[in-house]
C-alpha cells in the first residue's frame, strides 16, 4: 500500500512540474512572438521610410529638372504631400526648397507668357480696327492706280484731296522696322504721292497710320510697302 501511495504521490508531483514547465514554454513563447512582432513593425516602419525618402528625392529632383510628366498643378500637390512626410533627411529638405524655387519660376514664366499672348491679342485686335479703318483710304489709292484713263485718275485724285488739311499733307514712308522703330524713306507730299499712284498704275502700300485735326481732316499719313 506504501508503495502505491508512492507512487500515486510522484505522480501528481510530476504532473505539475509538468504543468508549470509546459506553462513556462507557452510564456516563453508569447513572449518572444510579442518580441518578434514589435520587431518586424519596427523593420516595416523603417523599410516604409527609407521607400518615402528615395520616392520623395526622385519625385523632387524631377519637378526641379523640369522632366516630370505632371502638371504644375500636380506638382504643386505632390511637393505638398512630401512636405507632410516630415522627412528630416537634409538632402530632402534642401530639395524640398528647390523644388518650391523651381515651381514658383515656373508659374512666373507661364503668367508671363499669357501676359503676353493677352497683350499680343489685344495689338491684333487694334491693328485689325484700324486696317478696318484705314481701308476707305486705302480704296482711294487702288481707285486712283486702277483709273481707266489719266482723266478718271485726276478725278479720283481731286476727290481725295478732300479728306487732306491740304495738298502739301506729309506722306511717310516705312522702309524698315526693327525694335520698334521705323526707318522712313524721303518724306514726300500726298499730292505728289497719289500722282506717283496714278503714273505707276499699281498700289503696294498699305495704311500704317493716320493723324487728324479737329476738323477730321488728315494731317500726317504713315504708309508702309504692302
Amino acid at each position: 500500500m506504501n508503495k502505491i501511495w508512492h507512487m500515486n504521490h510522484l505522480i501528481k508531483k510530476s504532473s505539475g512540474l509538468l504543468f508549470i514547465v509546459l506553462i513556462s514554454l507557452l510564456m516563453s513563447g508569447v513572449n518572444t512572438s510579442c518580441k518578434s512582432k514589435k520587431k518586424l513593425a519596427r523593420e516595416q516602419a523603417a523599410a516604409e521610410y527609407a521607400a518615402k525618402v528615395v520616392q520623395a528625392k526622385s519625385d523632387l529632383n524631377a519637378i526641379i529638372d523640369g522632366t516630370s510628366q505632371w502638371t504644375l498643378d500636380e506638382q504643386d500637390k505632390r511637393l505638398e504631400v512630401i512636405k507632410s512626410y516630415n522627412i528630416d533627411d537634409p538632402e530632402v529638405v534642401s530639395l524640398i526648397d528647390k523644388a518650391g524655387s523651381a515651381l514658383a519660376m515656373k508659374r512666373a514664366e507661364i503668367e508671363r507668357k499669357a501676359e503676353e499672348e493677352r497683350l499680343r491679342k489685344i495689338e491684333e485686335e487694334r491693328q485689325k480696327a484700324e486696317q478696318s479703318k484705314n481701308q476707305p483710304i486705302e480704296s482711294v489709292f487702288d481707285a486712283i492706280a486702277g483709273a481707266s484713263s489719266v482723266e478718271a485718275a485726276n478725278s479720283q485724285i481731286n476727290l481725295a484731296l478732300q479728306q487732306y488739311a491740304t495738298p502739301d499733307v506729309p506722306v511717310l514712308i516705312i522702309i524698315s522696322q526693327a525694335g520698334g522703330f521705323n526707318d522712313y524713306d524721303r518724306p514726300t507730299t500726298i499730292a505728289l504721292f497719289l500722282n506717283y499712284l496714278k503714273d505707276k498704275k499699281q498700289n503696294n502700300f498699305k495704311v500704317e497710320a493716320v493723324k487728324y485735326d479737329s476738323l477730321g481732316k488728315i494731317t500726317e499719313l504713315e504708309l508702309i510697302k504692302k
